[in-house]
């Protein structure tokens, strides 16, 4: 007897949202067919596979996948599984397959854009057979399209839809931003990644990303003592380092200044957090890149790449990036109460060194897995996830100056000084009922 699906549609009002979308496997696997194995997810940078066979394994939605190299310098997108027994092809995380991907199970051979090499013995074992070279089945399925922007590859498992371009719209500025600050115009990425499980559903963490409201409450204690130990230093040798000020700044930006920062609301679910961290002191290593910067593209245009006016940007529904600092969060649904976060560090090519380190340390000491900054996090992600799961109330509450948000220009923003505004919230969920309601 097949299981009734939820209605999703009386799941989400304009100014709340049903607990449900959080806690029923139901609705996840509702989301996982008709939002991940449907839009632009994104698969990892191309400098991630250099050579021809390299490749990195990642999720789309349920769906095992391999990034590869292809033999002419393209990358391809396959579905991680034989098509004879359903073997996964690769086990590793990341690593070079060759000039072909061999299955360990039968020794099956496939070229890098999947299209079968050989099958042992194929001659005298499948004769009179449907399994024939010419049978397309015999292949490695390929992920419908495959599109790359600016060195960061996307896929879509869906034949048809908007181009990756279309589906990102002003949130591209993104990789912009992040390309831009690099003299040569790209960035590379550094090759270790943290890893993070996260007891909580996948929303509760794309919520958080461009909630102004919880960084000085949340992350009070960890700002507080960092701030302490920065003026001590500051007292004893007339300068802190800036690494103490990425800490810090969480308790120094009280709640009311977060409410001079601004979000901005694209459709398809895509928010821009703007202002809070632009990291441009007035330091030797700064003006050392600045110079080189300027070289590269002119005085003019660098002064407008170093004064674009954002901080964080959320592209729904699986990635966070912190342009200005060269992070990047891809988020990974593992069920409806379990997510895995792969959190990336980007080098800006043609900068200096002592840029790379400061954007590094900001990695370190705020996104690593072993940070306070993300421990206080993830306790509040499973809070929340174990409280919607009692029988306190139905209903998730997302009420902060709504009614104030101002429709402009094919988005919306918040009105100015409302930037605890929980309209990034209120336009994530407009767009994930709207993905979930397409049959």
């Amino acid at each position: 007897m097949l299981q009734q699906r939820p209605d999703v549609r009386r799941a989400v009002e304009a100014d709340r949202v049903h607990k449900s979308v959080y806690t029923d496997p139901a609705i996840f696997d509702l989301e996982m067919e008709r939002i991940f194995e449907r839009v632009w997810i994104y698969c990892g940078h191309e400098s991630q596979v250099r050579k021809p066979g390299d490749y990195y394994t990642l999720q789309i939605g349920r769906q095992p996948m391999i990034m590869v190299r292809g033999a002419e310098g393209e990358v391809n997108v396959l579905y991680n599984r034989c098509p004879h027994r359903g073997t996964m092809l690769v086990g590793d995380r990341q690593g070079s397959t060759g000039e072909f991907f061999r299955c360990s199970y039968h020794a099956w051979t496939f070229h890098t854009d999947g299209k079968l090499k050989n099958i042992p013995m194929m001659e005298s074992g499948y004769e009179g057979t449907r399994w024939t070279r010419e049978n397309p089945d015999c292949n490695v399925k390929r992920a419908a399209r495959v599109e790359n922007y600016r060195g960061f590859v996307f896929a879509s498992l869906a034949a048809d839809g908007p181009t990756l371009q279309e589906y990102l719209g002003p949130a591209k500025i993104a990789f912009d931003d992040m390309c831009d600050r690099a003299p040569a115009g790209e960035v590379e990425i550094v090759p270790n990644c943290f890893r993070v499980i996260q007891n909580s559903n996948w929303k509760i963490f794309l919520e958080n990303q461009l909630d102004a409201l919880h960084p000085s409450v949340t992350h009070q204690s960890t700002g507080r003592a960092a701030h302490e130990v920065e003026l001590d230093i500051a007292k004893k040798t007339g300068h802190a380092p800036l690494s103490y000020h990425m800490l810090s700044a969480f308790a120094t930006v009280t709640i009311d200044q977060w409410d001079n920062f601004q979000t901005l609301n694209y459709p398809h679910g895509h928010c821009i957090l703007t202002g809070y961290m632009g990291l441009r002191p007035q330091d030797r290593d700064t003006l050392d890149y600045e110079r080189v910067l300027a070289k590269a593209y002119g005085k003019q245009r660098k002064e407008e790449i170093l004064s674009t006016n954002i901080h964080h940007v959320l592209l729904y529904p699986g990635l966070s990036v912190q342009s200005p600092l060269q992070q990047l969060r891809a988020v990974r649904p593992l069920g409806v109460d379990k997510t895995l976060t792969e959190i990336w560090h980007f080098r800006l090519k043609g900068a200096p060194e002592p840029i790379y380190r400061r954007a590094l340390a900001y990695y370190n000491l705020v996104n690593s897995p072993s940070t306070m900054i993300n421990a206080d996090d993830l306790e509040n992600f499973w809070k929340c996830q174990q409280g919607l799961t009692a029988d306190g109330g139905e209903w998730v509450s997302f009420h902060r100056h709504y009614g104030h948000d101002i429709a402009r220009d094919g988005m919306v923003e918040t009105a100015p000084g409302m930037g605890t505004s929980e309209a990034p919230m209120r336009n994530q969920m407009k767009a994930w009922a709207e993905f979930m309601d397409k049959a």
